[in-house]
């Protein structure tokens, strides 16, 4: 049974790793020229009038844009070249732990049926009225802050083949991560499946998804995504909804839930270097997921039954 069940893993990881792929290769070769041009600079010139709407300076762009572009180290390395108080580098880290590495995770999130447009709302929506509040709510944090040690390489090219190269460089290393990761991922999931590891593991946190108004087949796909994120658990998700009957409502909800709240560890940890406090980074993500979730199951239900009334 073991090696039947490691065999059909494989397989998945295999069909999940092709899925991706199409999407992440084209769409990081595409972001990475982009960076190289003169229209990433434009897209900043255009949005530092609005910067202060949210607390921030007009420099603030900078990482905003090259988190939602890229991901998240390329807007915290924009966020270290840059002299920013406490309060600013909090809201920054707030606005990009909602919406961050766009063109990617939204793709993706198509390929389980849910649409780009409503990813892409929720998630700008998001950063967008968390930016305001904190901005609004909040009168410290104005001291200056003082930055750790971080990680960040950026590699420096011009001409238009050193782009280009560097572009595929980026695409396939991409593709090359997505298959380290999400391989092993698809046969530790089909050892679960076939071991009825998950089942137990769905009726422990059944509660939690009947209160957020899924059904408990649901919970792999929203374990996936809290702990490898919205690309990489994307495939555990995809393999969910062909295999576990997960309804393309349930699979929206969870992803409204997941896009305010996912790769709660490397998400979270990430800004440590930044020199602010994390927790509650990770509470306001976690409430906001609860919150909304629950906002839109219940707006859904009510729909329903006004709709069965008037059938009646």
């Amino acid at each position: 049974m073991y090696k039947t069940s490691v065999k059909q893993g494989a397989i998945n990881g295999v069909k999940t790793i092709w899925t991706l792929g199409k999407v992440i290769f084209p769409v990081t070769l595409f972001v990475v020229v982009l960076q190289h041009t003169p229209i990433l600079p434009w897209v900043i010139r255009l949005i530092e009038p609005i910067m202060g709407i949210f607390g921030l300076s007009g420099d603030a762009a900078i990482p905003l844009v090259l988190g939602n572009f890229l991901n998240l180290y390329a807007g915290i390395a924009g966020i270290m070249s840059l002299d920013l108080t406490v309060k600013e580098v909090f809201i920054i880290a707030v606005m990009m732990s909602f919406s961050h590495n766009l063109f990617i995770e939204s793709s993706v999130a198509m390929k389980v049926g849910v649409p780009f447009w409503l990813i892409l709302t929720v998630r700008i929506g998001l950063a967008v009225i968390s930016a305001i509040t904190i901005n609004l709510l909040w009168n410290g944090g104005q001291e200056m802050a003082q930055y750790g040690m971080i990680s960040v390489q950026e590699e420096q090219v011009t001409g238009v083949v050193s782009v280009i190269t560097l572009a595929l460089k980026k695409a396939f290393l991409g593709v090359l991560q997505l298959t380290v990761i999400v391989m092993p991922l698809m046969v530790g999931i089909q050892l679960l499946k076939d071991y009825k590891w998950l089942d137990v593991f769905s009726r422990w946190v059944a509660p939690f998804t009947r209160m957020l108004g899924m059904k408990e087949n649901t919970s792999t796909t929203m374990a996936s995504g809290l702990v490898f994120g919205l690309a990489y658990g994307a495939g555990v998700m995809i393999q969910a909804v062909k295999e576990d009957g997960v309804s393309k409502r349930d699979v929206t909800l969870a992803f409204i839930f997941l896009v305010a709240c996912h790769a709660v560890v490397e998400d979270t940890l990430i800004f440590v270097p930044l020199g602010i406090s994390v927790w509650p980074l990770l509470i306001i993500r976690l409430l906001t997921a609860i919150i909304l979730t629950w906002f839109v199951a219940s707006a859904w239900r009510q729909d329903d039954t006004a709709r069965e009334g008037k059938v009646a």
